[in-house]
């Protein structure tokens, strides 16, 4: 049975993009199939994370009814599938969450996972991907603005029946005044399903176009995304934290 997650976020900056893309390699390296869908149709930025920004047949094409969904889907190197988004401000469009629903259920029982990068915030665009999805993962950092906002992502999915699984909580800096997993969980009464670190090697991942678990998949932070990938796969991994880390606890 094929699950349409929708990876959601209240703010823009939280790292939305960068865990849809890392979920994605990390679920194939899982043998799990996926297709990762851009359904940001006004700041298309998933192909651009993936090297590939530039497709013949985006998701638009399909909406607007001048392509079949098919054509659209392309293969990328780390064994997923993507359906990408037209980033030209010539066809920026809003979807209908109806459009938005077809197209995933056209490719409902194609893939064991189908992840869907949504607009940040809470405009028209995102709602019609949150209505259209049957699960939700929403994407915060640790302060409470973006917590705050993150709430409302999950009132929303509420209203609409969208199942929520749980927040990630990215980009954590270890700083004081950061809010802790239990305090998050219990501002949206979600579990968390992982916490990502910042680190400066996502950032160089990016500038390569790869997915951080494909380009360093041993650093820690990759680790992390891949743990997040088995706790919805429903599999066990084990973070091996390193050498540095593990010398710095014991000095503590």
């Amino acid at each position: 049975m094929t699950r349409i997650i929708a990876v959601a976020s209240g703010k823009g900056g939280v790292g939305k993009t960068t865990l849809v893309s890392n979920l994605a390699a990390a679920l194939s390296g899982f043998n799990r199939s996926v297709i990762a869908i851009d359904g940001n149709l006004t700041t298309s930025n998933l192909g651009l994370h993936l090297g590939i920004p530039l497709y013949p047949v985006t998701l638009q094409d399909v909406l607007k009814g001048k392509a079949k969904i098919k054509d659209a889907v392309y293969y990328h190197e780390s064994g997923f599938r993507v359906i990408p988004a037209d980033v030209s401000f010539e066809n920026i469009m809003v979807p209908e969450s109806e459009k938005m629903v077809g197209v995933f259920y056209t490719l409902a029982g194609d893939a064991d996972f189908i992840l869907i990068d949504t607009a940040a915030g809470l405009g028209k665009e995102s709602l019609s991907t949150l209505k259209a999805a049957d699960e939700v993962v929403v994407v915060t950092n640790p302060d409470r603005p973006s917590v705050t906002d993150a709430l409302k992502v999950c009132k929303l999915a509420e209203s609409f029946g969208t199942h929520i699984l749980g927040a990630v909580i990215n980009r954590v800096k270890k700083k004081r005044h950061e809010l802790s997993v239990q305090e998050i969980e219990n501002f949206l009464s979600a579990p968390v399903l992982g916490v990502v670190h910042e680190d400066s090697i996502v950032s160089e991942a990016i500038a390569n176009s790869r997915p951080v678990v494909i380009y360093q998949p041993k650093a820690f932070v990759a680790q992390q995304f891949k743990a997040i990938a088995a706790n919805l796969a429903g599999i066990e991994y084990k973070i091996r934290k390193p050498v540095f880390h593990k010398l710095f606890l014991w000095l503590k």
